[in-house]
């Protein structure tokens, strides 16, 4: 279902870890940045967004919307067909996964939901050491 994954956070706009087969490790600062502003976010439905290098339309943004904190997205342009993309906030880091071809949002998005559990479990543990 999924072909690739990356955790990405915003201060300062950083990969902090990617499925090193996949094409999200050549994610840039700029497009990271892009990604998680909270202004102007509106633009980003016109414009699109770019994600290592591949231009994507942005379907749903509810990424800094409490108890959601999702964002969908579909590749775009792509001559093997498109692919959907999802981003979740969790704590203070996101993950983002691409689906693979023929992958619908929906499921991508319940997978998103539960890798984000377990990141969300595993940092509360962490500090809970601390």
């Amino acid at each position: 279902m999924c072909c690739d994954a990356a955790i990405i956070t915003n201060s300062p706009p950083w990969l902090l870890a990617s499925y090193p087969e996949g094409n999200l490790f050549q994610l840039t600062q700029e497009e990271i940045q892009i990604l998680l502003a909270r202004e102007g976010r509106e633009k980003l439905f016109l414009q699109g967004i770019t994600l290592a290098g591949t231009k994507c339309l942005l379907i749903r943004d509810n990424l800094y919307t409490e108890g959601n904190n999702t964002m969908d997205l579909r590749t775009k342009g792509q001559s093997r067909g498109s692919q959907e993309v999802t981003a979740v906030h969790i704590e203070s880091v996101y993950l983002v996964m691409m689906g693979q071809k023929g992958t619908e949002g929906e499921p991508l998005n319940l997978k998103a939901f539960e890798m984000a559990s377990y990141i969300r479990e595993a940092i509360h543990q962490h500090m809970a050491h601390f």
